[in-house]
């Protein structure tokens, strides 16, 4: 199969999809109602999409082609709103969070799709260990080559998305001792990592049809990169974020990727190299594990810092371009966040020290994402 021509798309335009985890309202674990909730979901005229992910207690929303972060705010609100009077009817619930902090994967149920069917028999119990939830976001590029240049220079800040967006510290009643163990869950698939050094289309299109003749790949959608190109919208695809436990999180972190890729496309502030991802997987791995207390390699000068000095240092770097692109308050949020060293998985531990019960700590995450959305009065 061949590679998709890459298409047109606005600059800086944005996209976000959101993986969601549906919890019933007894105990909080995960409950597999996605049928159910995307019947009702198929009645409520929304800006963007909700459709099924690879079990049965997930569900993806997304939002159509936004241009700022006040748009991708109401969009994602507006889809939120439906969902949590629509799981109200249903007597469940729906959350962000990375994981679920003690469901057992081996109780999931792969949602009945022909592409999940397919990843099922191939990735065998990972599939269902999948059962993991994040943000993805896609920002438009001009052309193909600007694309993969921004991709790259996109690489050293993965760290910063890591650890701002980080909400996975539980897994099966435990604490990993991650901020962000959801990603060791996608480490295990054999094209995760990060994307082949090619600085243009025609090099990355060489690449790809040589994996294509090998059998190992048929689509993009093969490859679980950290960042990948998305050649059928015109964009690139950042993969490493947790899913928030807000959506005004949410809209933040696309809008810092939108305010990075406007530097990025305007000042061409550096030309990225292969010596870049020398220092990539530590860098990624420290984010994991510390979240916002995690050292940060500087891939070009090989000096350490703190990476929440590094990512405070990037906001004030680009605070021109956030202007720009009308994401001031979105960075300034983000920002306060980091001098409150306070990310989704410190929220999650202070929950669960003060409660020690993680049953509590998901109802409590329930009430955070629904906002102020009214409970439905059911008869």
């Amino acid at each position: 199969m061949s590679l998709e021509p890459f298409q047109k798309s606005a600059a800086l335009s944005l996209g976000v999809e959101l993986e969601l985890q549906l919890v019933n309202t007894h105990d909080y674990d995960l409950a597999p109602y996605a049928e159910d909730m995307l019947r009702l979901m198929t009645k409520i005229p929304l800006p963007g999409a909700v459709v099924p992910e690879m079990t049965s207690s997930m569900i993806e929303i997304s939002t159509g082609v936004c241009q700022s972060s006040s748009e991708v705010l109401g969009q994602l609100t507006q889809t939120r709103d439906a969902l949590v009077k629509s799981a109200d009817k249903l007597n469940i619930a729906v959350v962000g969070g990375g994981t679920h902090p003690f469901q057992q994967w081996h109780e999931r149920r792969i949602y009945d799709k022909p592409r999940f069917r397919e990843l099922s028999e191939l990735y065998g119990y990972l599939s269902k260990q999948f059962t993991i939830f994040g943000q993805h976001v896609h920002v438009g590029c001009p052309d193909a080559d600007s694309a993969l240049l921004t991709l790259h220079r996109m690489s050293r800040y993965i760290p910063h998305f890591i650890a701002l967006s980080a909400s996975s510290p539980y897994v099966q009643g435990q604490d990993t001792a991650f901020d962000s163990a959801r990603l060791n869950s996608v480490f295990a698939f054999p094209l995760s990592g990060r994307a082949p050094f090619a600085l243009t289309w025609d090099e990355f299109t060489v690449y790809f049809n040589k994996m294509a003749h090998t059998g190992v790949v048929k689509s993009m959608k093969d490859f679980y990169w950290d960042i990948r190109p998305k050649p059928e919208f015109g964009t690139i695809e950042i993969r490493v974020f947790d899913t928030p436990l807000t959506v005004e999180r949410a809209a933040a972190l696309s809008v810092y990727v939108q305010s990075l890729a406007a530097c990025f496309m305007n000042e061409q502030p550096f030309m990225p190299t292969e010596d870049d991802y020398l220092v990539y997987t530590y860098n990624r791995f420290q984010a994991c594990r510390f979240g916002l207390d995690a050292v940060y390699v500087d891939p070009e000068t090989g000096g350490h810092m703190p990476l929440r000095e590094h990512i405070l240092m990037t906001m004030g770097q680009i605070q021109r371009q956030a202007v720009s692109v009308g994401a001031s308050a979105s960075i300034h949020l983000l920002r306060s966040s980091v001098e409150r060293n306070d990310n989704d998985a410190r929220w999650l531990r202070e929950r669960q020290g003060k409660e020690r019960l993680l049953a509590e700590v998901i109802r409590q995450a329930v009430e955070r994402f629904r906002g102020g959305v009214v409970h439905n009065q059911l008869p």
